[in-house]
């Protein structure tokens, strides 16, 4: 209803009164001198109170950050959680970076290092390593929180894989090989005989008792298994054996389980393991830095790329009491168990000339076949029936709490907030790289920044810091809780900087949204590098500079990709050359670590710098460190990806359209022309990323010119330009925050709606590796065109509604 207004009976004229008078209307009188004055000092003030309304509001939120002692949005259930004002001088920024340089310490990681490495922490059973990391951010002035999830999750019984012949005279079976499916116990490695130790297996594999003949099936990617499928290979009632690498183990199983297949086993093959091999001289862990032949990677089967979390509460929080879904899809129905390549040797070995050897096939099939000099011939079955293997793998499935470690110190802008996250858990009592390195490197940024807090300063955004449980199940607890908090995030949330296995290695790699990759160079070049070729080289500088894209495997993607809040994954690694990363084993322990990985933990060092620089750009700085102009050549460079995967399938194309035609389902024409409007459809986005890189360039000159009066300067009379300056901060700010939520898509990807960024997701049938324009990638993939018009139109809107929120 609209407002009604009511006059005081007192004030209306009687009844008596006429309703209209006789007005005598005189000459005008002309104005006095000293009115005219007066108008313009009352206009002149008014205009002074405005312009000093806009600086208090520029000064106290974004200006003067001493004025902090404010209360602002944090997650509900958190608390309010913040740090007591300093009374002395707000630190520069220059200072800031001075501290979080000079308080990360070689010998604080080793010591965290330690302690996160010296028993089990597998998902949900460490409570007390969750409450000791709360302690030590609290003791570092960061107030912090246990947040808990009940999940639904796995914990291995009992599990065996058996190699059975039958005899040609009792025709019984006969045992001709049991693996054992335990690491060796090595003397020099305390960890190895942790009585806490945890069995090998996988995470969300079935429970099963299967036998059958078995096939291998080289990565077992969606190309290997059709490869085998064209070659005459029926997966019905068989086991695969497939190694590790090139996808997520999740989606080998899963092809699998989609062509028949009743069990799997993945093993790691030392091929994949470069020039550091027992077959080229080096010796074997622990007397040397290749592979010991009895290490096993566990790790989660769950269908990453379908979705992650807990898979029986998709979209929402895992509390108590919530509803329960099945977890069938994206949780395999047949079982699978990880192997060692000393196990695997005698699978494939009895593999010997059955079937076509991986040389028959093609080149992707003849990559890094290292055993053979242990007498493997490659070939791919599948077995007789009379070579049969049995597997048996027992999981129990409970609903169990796991615990987040939530820390947050409040900052002076109330909707602003970085968020700074590495995971807990791991498959083994040691971790000392996934994740323990990154935990340790967390810990040495907490605690640098407890020490600015002590020296007065107080970040201008809220920062989040989080240690995630149950990320190796499938990023489980970071996933409930963005789920949980999407509204306040959604609003509020700015990026998410990520640390997984923080140092193994010399080498600096990322992966990060484009909005973020210049501020990640500013602060590589801000860290001296450990390893210079030339005296005061920095990160940046030795780094090759490579950024890639964000796909799928660590924490940041229920940010990146079901949030839309642009994130960044760093870390050191050894980047195929160096000691053998025993990932997922008992071997990656402290005494590797100590020993091969990063001796003295300089790297664990560095990278508690790069990360802590890193905050401090992100939270110290008024005007939000994005680069849009970058985000949009980025666009425009994956356009150029999906045009050259068109363009590769121009022939088939053509010849599917003749097929097509003959059969009488479609004309040639038909299918031809869907391409030809696909096409046009692809040209349509150009022309509207070219748009949006214009709006971006303008929207990057305008944050420029803020800074540039930032740090010149303006004098305190000058109200006006500190009002226009206090405006163009905050839309600047504003805009840049939402850029990327405007790629979107509620409706989510086709069959996997979970994922709602129409930029990025993880491949398909890759699970790690990030696919740009999935959408347009995935109907190519099918040669759906139709389909590939609706993804082209949802991508337009997209990058069309992000050009008009940065006009």
């Amino acid at each position: 209803m609209g407002k009604v207004s009511s006059t005081k009976p007192e004030t209306m004229a009687n009844e008596s009164t006429p309703l209209i008078q006789t007005v005598r209307v005189g000459p005008p009188r002309r104005r006095y001198p000293h009115n005219t004055v007066r108008r313009f000092c009352t206009i002149a003030c008014a205009s002074v109170l405005l312009c000093g309304f806009a600086t208090f509001l520029l000064n106290a939120v974004y200006i003067w950050p001493s004025w902090r002692d404010h209360r602002h949005p944090h997650p509900p259930h958190h608390g309010h959680h913040g740090h007591p004002p300093h009374k002395g001088k707000r630190l520069s920024h220059e200072e800031l970076q001075k501290i979080l340089l000079d308080t990360p310490s070689s010998e604080k990681a080793e010591e965290w290092s330690r302690y996160y490495t010296a028993g089990a922490h597998l998902a949900g059973k460490n409570y007390s390593q969750a409450e000791w990391t709360k302690e030590r951010w609290e003791e570092w002035g960061i107030k912090s929180s246990i947040v808990a999830y009940d999940v639904y999750i796995n914990y291995p019984s009992d599990h065996s894989v058996s190699l059975l012949e039958k005899s040609s005279d009792t025709k019984t079976w006969d045992v001709a090989f049991k693996a054992s499916l335990t690491e060796d116990v090595l003397e020099e490695d305390p960890t190895t005989s942790a009585e806490d130790k945890i069995p090998t297996f996988h995470g969300y594999s079935a429970s099963g008792n299967v036998t059958g003949s078995f096939v291998y099936v080289n990565y077992g990617t969606y190309q290997d298994y059709a490869d085998l499928v064209a070659a005459g290979i029926d997966f019905k009632g068989k086991i695969a054996i497939a190694r590790y690498g090139g996808i997520f183990r999740g989606l080998k199983v899963k092809r699998a389980q989609e062509l028949g297949a009743v069990g799997v086993l993945i093993y790691s093959d030392p091929g994949d393991d470069g020039e550091i091999t027992e077959e080229n001289g080096y010796a074997a862990y622990p007397e040397g830095p290749a592979r010991n032949p009895s290490s096993v990677q566990r790790g989660s089967v769950q269908f990453l790329s379908s979705r992650p979390g807990d898979p029986t509460t998709p979209g929402y929080p895992s509390k108590p009491g919530v509803p329960r879904a099945p977890a069938d899809e994206t949780t395999p129905s047949i079982p699978s168990i990880p192997i060692s390549y000393a196990d695997a040797l005698p699978l494939l070995k009895a593999l010997n000339g059955h079937g076509p050897q991986a040389s028959d096939l093609n080149k992707y099939w003849t990559k890094n076949l290292g055993l053979g000099y242990k007498g493997v011939k490659y070939n791919i079955g599948p077995s007789p029936d009379d070579v049969v293997i049995n597997l048996f793998n027992e999981q129990e499935y409970v609903t169990t709490p796991q615990w987040d470690v939530i820390g947050i110190i409040n900052g002076t802008i109330p909707n602003e907030v970085v968020v700074i996250g590495n995971h807990r858990d791991a498959w083994i009592v040691g971790g000392a790289s996934d994740p323990n390195s990154g935990s340790a490197v967390l810990n040495e940024a907490v605690r640098s920044i407890g020490k600015a807090l002590e020296a007065g300063w107080k970040p201008v955004r809220t920062i989040v810091f989080a240690s995630w449980d149950g990320e190796e199940y499938g990023l489980v607890g970071s996933t409930e809780w963005v789920e949980e908090y999407l509204p306040w995030l959604s609003g509020a949330n700015v990026a998410y900087v990520n640390v997984d296995g923080g140092a193994s290695g010399p080498h600096f790699s990322a992966s990060a949204a484009p909005l973020l990759n210049q501020v990640l160079r500013d602060a590589t070049h801000l860290v001296p590098s450990p390893n210079q070729s030339v005296p005061g080289q920095s990160v940046g500088d030795v780094w090759d500079g490579k950024i890639s894209t964000m796909g799928s495997g660590s924490d940041f993607t229920a940010f990146q990709d079901y949030a839309g809040i642009p994130s960044v994954d760093i870390g050191f690694g050894g980047n195929g050359s160096g000691p053998v990363y025993h990932y997922h084993s008992n071997y990656d322990s402290f005494h590797w670590m100590s020993e091969y990985a990063d001796p003295g933990f300089v790297y664990h060092r560095t990278m508690a710098q790069v990360l802590g620089i890193l905050i401090g750009e992100l939270t110290d700085v008024i005007i939000i460190p994005f680069g849009a102009t970058e985000y949009a050549d980025a666009l425009d460079g994956y356009l150029d990806k999906v045009e050259a995967k068109l363009q590769s399938v121009d022939t088939e194309l053509a010849t599917e359209a003749e097929i097509f035609a003959i059969r009488g389902s479609v004309t040639s024409e038909e299918v031809v022309g869907s391409q030809d409007a696909f096409e046009e459809s692809l040209k349509r986005i150009r022309h509207s990323i070219s748009e949006f890189r214009d709006k971006a360039a303008k929207l990057d000159e305008k944050a420029a010119w803020a800074r540039d009066r930032l740090e010149d300067g303006i004098p305190w009379w000058n109200l006006f330009e500190k009002a226009k300056l206090g405006y163009t901060i905050a839309t600047v700010n504003k805009q840049y925050k939402f850029i990327e939520r405007h790629f979107l898509f509620e409706g989510g990807l086709d069959n996997r709606s979970w994922f709602k960024h129409v930029v990025f997701a993880p491949g398909l049938w890759t699970g790690y590796a990030g696919a740009v324009y999935p959408g347009l990638v995935e109907s190519i993939d099918a040669k759906n065109y139709s389909n590939g018009l609706k993804w082209a139109e949802i991508i337009n809107h997209a990058v069309e509604k992000a050009t008009r929120s940065i006009e």
